[in-house]
């Protein structure tokens, strides 16, 4: 590998981490969309910004396009406490607006630069390490990376040391707000922080990129654990995996690096939305079948401990006056049977001893009105499971 090729990586590395702490914040607090919102919306702060200096190396830039990114959270933030209008619609309202300001300060301004396409919404990792950073004649490598690990630092000393008020504005505002914190602070903390991230991996690796390593990896590995720190944790592994096999994906294509990166974002997120253990897609349909059968089982004993009439208890009658499919009938007789609830002798079907305890624990539950306590009891009486 060639330096290049390392310091590519490193730096789509490095911007992965950044954008995976604050981008699991904004995942948890259900406010994902925001990120697209910001990375357009800093357009005019960066334009003022290089009216003022005419520098576009000038820490000011920075400085205006957070400050543009915290005025669209406060501004969808105003719109939204309107009762008007729900939050989508406000984004959605607030940032075409200010990128709109930016484009007509540009094309009033500034109508002789040339705003290049891939530079500003897919970036181009390739040609990152030939912006260096010098000091006195010393080359101190690639620029965009001093300045995503200066704000990865800081984003990093920070998370240290509000991850406690961080964690609690999160899941529960109104305790953060009892226990003397300031849900206001920590969300527009996050939303300065998000906005400065934004802008030092703008110029690096362009919108588009991301937004993607801002949410991807989070949203993937919220569908993995319910733990904050191991969904910090993997949001980073999944944001530098994939930026990692990008490059080389894009390097034996011969196509774009950022789009690469986000493909492998996608595909990743696609493989956990479908195979994740607890919140995937076929764990979700083969338990919403088991509660099913589960719940038809439930009816299917309670019936049998009202009637003692042998009509009542014969196998048919599942079909026929139950109104059961037949392969509905078998997966019911079969589930009571492997958990010993009945036993069947010429196709009359009994409680047994256990039958008879789960269903009176059952009724007792339903008349006194405690139906949740019910999963409970399957899991104490089920062996196995539909």
């Amino acid at each position: 590998m060639s330096s290049a090729q390392i310091e590519i990586q490193l730096i789509a590395s490095v911007v992965a981490i950044a954008c995976a702490i604050p981008g699991t914040f904004l995942v948890l607090r259900k406010m994902a969309l925001i990120t697209d919102a910001i990375s357009h919306s800093i357009l005019p702060g960066i334009v003022i910004g290089f009216f003022i200096t005419h520098d576009l190396s000038s820490p000011l830039l920075i400085i205006m396009a957070a400050a543009s990114g915290v005025l669209t959270v406060v501004l969808v933030e105003f719109i939204q406490k309107t009762g008007l209008v729900k939050e989508d619609t406000a984004i959605g309202l607030v940032f075409p607006a200010l990128f709109s300001i930016g484009i007509i300060l540009i094309a009033q301004n500034a109508n002789d630069v040339h705003l290049d396409v891939d530079a500003v919404l897919l970036g181009e990792l390739a040609f990152a390490p030939f912006d260096r950073f010098m000091i006195s004649g010393i080359n101190m490598g690639p620029k965009s990376l001093w300045i995503i690990g200066t704000i990865l630092l800081i984003t990093l000393g920070l998370l240290f040391a509000f991850f406690k008020e961080l964690k609690v504005s999160t899941f529960d505002a109104g305790l953060a707000s009892a226990m003397g914190l300031s849900p206001v602070v920590m969300h527009y903390g996050l939303m300065t922080v998000s906005s400065i991230t934004t802008v030092g991996a703008f110029d690096a690796v362009g919108a588009i990129l991301v937004i993607a390593l801002m949410i991807a990896p989070a949203a993937t590995a919220y569908l993995l654990t319910n733990d904050l720190k191991k969904m910090l944790l993997l949001a980073v592994i999944f944001g530098v995996g994939s930026a990692i096999s990008g490059y080389w994906m894009a390097h034996i294509l011969d196509t774009s690096i950022s789009g690469s990166m986000t493909t492998v974002l996608g595909i990743i997120f696609l493989f956990v939305y479908l195979f994740a253990p607890n919140k995937g897609l076929f764990s979700v349909l083969y338990r919403q079948r088991q509660q099913r059968i589960e719940v038809s089982l439930l009816t299917f004993l309670l019936h049998l401990g009202n009637h003692k009439e042998e009509e009542e208890r014969h196998v048919k009658h599942l079909n026929e006056h139950i109104n059961w499919q037949k392969v509905q009938s078998k997966s019911v007789l079969d589930l009571a049977l492997k958990n010993n609830m009945i036993i069947i002798h010429n196709d009359i079907v009994s409680l047994t001893k256990k039958g008879k305890k789960f269903t009176t624990e059952a009724i007792d539950y339903i008349v006194t009105n405690k139906n949740s306590e019910i999963e409970n009891m399957k899991d104490r009486f089920f062996l196995f499971r539909g």
